[in-house]
């Protein structure tokens, strides 16, 4: 209790000389990759030479990889078994065309505008794990969620992981269960049955997976609950608010609104349910459509000044529609993998036929590149902000100047372009596990800046390049193992291209994280009025700076030289990238904790990958003593 200290800088001239001298170090790093005099113009030349060499050759290719009314607590329970309750939801389910059309009212989540869409989409997944229910997707599940919040009650929406027998035994469901309901949680008495847990897990600072799992079960039943109260349904602005406040129905008791407007919020709903009935029965949806045709109206009205235009709604959806990172990893995979098999037939035989295949997956993936880049322009103009600003976008942004950076390198080596395709794969389906969340979010207020497009996007692109130079140092200490006196002279070949493409890789990477990590500096200076204050994102960056300047200068060491050290050292380095950015982010705390998601425990598969990387090395170490060292 020593009071607060504020630190205000007013250093004009030191700032600005400081500034210069950064641009300066940005220049010459940036020379470093344009200048046909400097280690990487000789890398590229040299790279050209191999290529022409590996034209007298047949290619050949060893290597394989494996890494895919409003609800209420009321003790009445309806007393319908849940084949029931589920034939009833789909007996007065909305046409799929008349809840794409209810999905574009736009409601106010959290702050965020956003459709109706978002929404459902967002809440199916979260509390099923899934995209539809029983055939309807997620718009027409919201509109009768919405319709008739007591059936919903009992329906088994809500998900179970494999292993919460606890939690099955204390709701009372079938080891067997996959999903719950609502009223499953709740007694006789009218009480949630998780409570006692819930109240005990909170008050325990580090909790283990048993309590976890209930808070997730926790925050699954309150968020439906909201959702069958109407509470979270926000459609109605409130005229003049200065915060652009909207409110849902049951709340309008709580607003002064002019009596014709007070009339028209507490009747439309009401009115546009008993509309939805008759459609039903007749079949057409148009005087249902023309209520929702009054309410976007009235929003235009008296929220105009936070409403989305009509173009970012029809966008947004169609992103949401579109899940196009979470459908790329399987194609990149796919296509990936296919490419792999066609270079491995190509040891064998080489003809025009496999040589076209090839071609094929190589402008398949540059499809794929192009999809997911318009998927990131998508987001960015959906959401205001540049795409890289949490977890999941920055986690995407990795995946995405990975491809970039080896189509960029790899041009004609269709080995760096399969790889790159794979590992595309694996980065995409690691930003889609349960732990991150990929929906769209308000910026924090630290990243509402123009630092975020400058040094968020060049410190993050720079993992882009590292990923492509582990994953290529893998292909090479593979390529060593399955090295063999028949086919010595063309696996060397092949291993000497993948080197240079990875220093290559590894050298843009530096360049770019040095770059990125004084840009970071500035930003710190502009929003805290310091350069450096050893929080552990900036230290774990400088220390990924020294491991990586050191990888690159082994070359000049005489007891570090060889392929095998080089690509060894780039495959490990890779380590510090994985600890700058997961580690920090999800295990420690710091000032760059607006990035961060829960907290998930260390996937085995870690684990498994640093004992598969020894064992591959000295393995690889062997074959290379025995062919390459003489």
């Amino acid at each position: 209790e020593k009071g607060s200290v504020l630190s205000v800088n007013h250093d004009f001239w030191g700032t600005w000389i400081t500034y210069i001298g950064y641009f300066l170090l940005y220049l010459g790093l940036l020379a470093i990759l344009f200048d046909k005099n400097s280690r990487f113009g000789a890398l590229k030349k040299t790279l050209e030479k191999v290529k022409k060499k590996k034209a007298a050759l047949s290619i050949i290719l060893v290597i394989f990889l494996s890494f895919s009314g409003y609800a209420q607590e009321d003790k009445i329970r309806i007393k319908f078994s849940k084949e029931k309750i589920d034939s009833i939801i789909l007996a007065n389910s909305v046409s799929k065309e008349h809840a794409a059309k209810f999905s574009e009212l736009v409601i106010q989540d959290n702050g965020r505008m956003k459709p109706v869409n978002t929404f459902a989409s967002e809440l199916l997944r979260k509390i099923s794990r899934k995209n539809s229910y029983k055939g309807l997707n997620a718009d027409q599940v919201f509109v009768s969620m919405i319709e008739f919040p007591r059936l919903w009650m009992e329906a088994p929406l809500l998900s179970l992981k494999r292993g919460n027998d606890s939690i099955r035994q204390i709701i009372g469901v079938s080891e067997e269960a996959k999903h719950f309901s609502l009223m499953d949680l709740i007694d006789e008495n009218g009480s949630n049955k998780l409570s006692p847990y819930i109240a005990e897990a909170s008050k325990t600072a580090n909790k283990n997976q048993f309590q976890k799992d209930f808070m997730k079960a926790y925050e699954n039943f309150y968020l439906l609950n909201q959702v069958l109260s109407g509470s979270i349904f926000k459609i109605f602005p409130i005229p003049g608010d200065d915060n652009n406040r909207w409110v849902s129905y049951p709340e309008l008791a709580e607003v002064n609104y002019k009596k014709a407007d007070s009339g028209f919020v507490r009747n439309i709903l009401p009115y546009y349910f008993e509309t939805l009935t008759e459609s039903r029965n007749s079949g057409d949806y148009l005087a249902a459509e023309e209520l929702l045709d009054g309410i976007t109206n009235f929003q235009k009205k008296f929220g105009g000044n936070v409403m989305l235009s009509n173009a970012k709604i029809k966008t947004e959806i169609a992103y949401n529609k579109a899940d196009i990172f979470n459908r790329m990893y399987k194609y990149f995979a796919v296509f990936g993998l296919i490419m792999f098999v066609f270079i491995i037939f190509q040891i064998f035989r080489d003809g025009k036929l496999i040589n076209t295949l090839i071609k094929i997956c190589k402008y398949a993936i540059w499809v794929f590149f192009i999809l997911m880049t318009l998927g990131l322009i998508a987001r960015w103009y959906v959401s205001g902000h540049a795409p890289w600003s949490d977890a999941y976008e920055s986690i995407i942004y990795v995946g995405w100047a990975t491809v970039f950076f080896g189509l960029a390198l790899g041009k004609r080596s269709y080995l760096t372009i399969a790889s790159t395709a794979f590992v595309a794969a694996i980065i995409l389906w690691v930003a889609h596990e349960n732990w991150i969340d990929p929906s769209i979010a308000n910026l924090q207020p630290v990243l509402d800046s123009y630092w975020l497009m400058i040094h968020v996007a060049v410190i993050v692109g720079s993992y882009g390049p590292f990923t492509l130079g582990m994953i290529l140092g893998l292909t090479s200490l593979l390529l060593m193992l399955m090295t063999n006196s028949k086919n010595f002279k063309k696996m060397e070949l092949n291993i000497k291209e993948l080197t240079i493409i990875t220093e290559m890789a590894l050298t843009v990477g530096l360049v770019m994280l040095a770059i990125g990590n004084f840009l970071g500096g500035q930003w710190a200076n502009e929003s805290w009025g310091r350069y450096w204050g050893w929080d552990p994102k900036e230290t774990w960056a400088l220390i990924s700076i020294m491991v990586y300047a050191f990888v690159l200068h082994m070359r000049l060491v005489p007891g570090l030289r060889g392929k095998w050290t080089f690509n060894f050292a780039a495959v490990i380095a890779y380590y510090s990238i994985m600890m700058t950015y997961f580690g920090v982010n999800f295990y420690l705390s710091g000032l760059h904790s607006y990035a961060s998601g829960d907290v998930p425990i260390t996937p085995n598969f870690v684990w498994y990958s640093v004992a598969f990387v020894f064992i591959l090395g000295i393995l690889a170490f062997f074959k290379y003593r025995k062919f390459y060292n003489k």
